[in-house]
């Protein structure tokens, strides 16, 4: 037999299952990884700097594009972060819309997260199934904004618009019958909320699917079973947060622990692991799934009973209504004032945070009563998850390498920043 070679190696930035520009160089002895030094920074889009050099209204869009997966709630950090340093509270109805569409959103990340994952070690069907449910998700993301990933629906102050009162449908095609376009267009003859609310119904059949296909599943188990075992107290000193954190069986949750807009009147249960393994993480997100569920249906019930309004009825924070724009002078300054020159928020600084589906995703500012901000920093959950990454592998296969950026759930949009 030769000798075994001691080989220093790239994993990405084009690797398919590098889930962004992830450059990993890893030592390794033969199949063994003796270390992983990621490097970073070839996605780099100067987020926080560019946010410097515009109004604090105009850079809610740049937050939809860090994590590409969660857009809406990137937005509701730094909207958050403006309303703290404003001394603004949005409406009651607005408030649980936006914990509607968070928890949408999670679900949202949890589904494009597992059918990844699921196709880098092997399990094709996973990635088809994930991606039947996120269409209706998307269907939500767009009836309320006008598009489908990159939102911008979350504003200082409440929320752009109400929720529609009728969802889109398919139109008329050469390719579908008329008894094809009647199933699709079944749970679209009502409003965004009856159309929210046969989703939620229907999902936690869906989401028996994916466990039958992997939870007792032997490959799945051998792949993901006391793999890179992160124990609590590490968890903790490496910064984790999220279901990292949480799969080494420490219940901390920003939505109980520090909760935030009207989680405190949800009832819904913190899932935690026992063995900080990739298969207790896998095990956390989706029963977080099922407590997403949970909370949206408590929120489309609220959102039934309760009218009002979505946002603060201040000219100088929020624009005026599109028809009062068109008549009245007064409401044509404002509007133009706001989206030109946005508005002065007043000296000093802020820090929010909200539960992210990766983590605690986090916008610290500084202002210097300007209308730019003076300094924003993110602070994204997947960096100090990505900083464990010669941690978790060491000793381990190359083919782990690839559930161990699973597990982690790495998107680079907001690690780059």
């Amino acid at each position: 037999m030769p000798e075994i070679q001691n080989f220093t190696m790239n994993f990405g930035p084009q690797h398919p299952a590098a889930h962004g520009v992830l450059r990993l160089v890893l030592e390794m002895d033969g199949e063994v990884i003796q270390k992983a030094d990621p490097h970073v920074g070839l996605l780099h889009r100067a987020t926080e700097k560019l946010a410097e050099s515009k109004p604090y209204n105009q850079s809610i869009g740049y937050m939809d594009r860090l994590d590409y997966v969660s857009m809406m709630c990137n937005e509701h950090g730094y909207v958050l972060a403006i309303e703290k340093l404003l001394g603004i509270e949005p409406p009651e109805r607005a408030q649980y819309i936006r914990v509607l569409f968070d928890e949408i959103t999670r679900i949202l990340n949890h589904l494009i997260w597992l059918g990844a994952h699921g196709l880098d070690i092997g399990a094709m069907t996973m990635f088809l199934y994930c991606f039947r449910e996120r269409e209706d998700l998307m269907d939500c993301y767009e009836a309320v904004s006008g598009t489908r990933m990159h939102a911008t629906y979350y504003r200082p102050g409440g929320v752009y618009r109400d929720l529609p009162e009728q969802m889109p449908k398919y139109q008329k095609s050469a390719k579908r019958s008329a008894k094809e376009m009647a199933r699709l267009n079944e749970a679209r003859e009502g409003s965004l909320l009856d159309f929210v609310e046969a989703f939620a119904d229907g999902f936690p059949a869906r989401i028996d699917e994916y466990e039958t296909l992997l939870t007792d599943n032997r490959i799945w188990k051998q792949r993901t079973v006391n793999i890179a075992v992160v124990p609590p107290e590490r968890a903790m000193q490496l910064g984790f947060s999220g279901p990292m954190l949480r799969g080494s069986g420490i219940p901390w949750d920003l939505r109980k622990t520090q909760p935030y807009e009207v989680y405190d009147r949800m009832d819904f249960d913190i899932p935690v692991g026992v063995n900080g393994d990739c298969y207790d993480r896998y095990l956390v997100r989706i029963e977080e799934m099922r407590q997403s569920t949970k909370i949206i249906r408590q929120c489309v019930d609220w959102l039934r009973d309760n009218p009002g309004s979505v946002v603060l009825e201040d000219r100088k924070i929020t624009p005026p209504r599109r028809i009062e724009m068109k008549d009245d002078m007064e409401s044509l300054i404002h509007h133009f004032k706001l989206f030109t020159e946005g508005y002065c928020v007043p000296e000093g600084e802020a820090y929010a945070a909200v539960e992210h589906p990766k983590g605690e995703f986090g916008v610290y500012l500084v202002s210097d009563g300007s209308n730019k901000p003076y300094r924003l920093k993110v602070r994204a959950p997947g960096f100090p998850h990505l900083a464990s990454m010669n941690e978790m592998v060491q000793g381990h296969m190359l083919a782990d390498v690839v559930a161990v950026i699973g597990t982690q759930d790495i998107v680079f949009g907001e690690i780059d920043r």
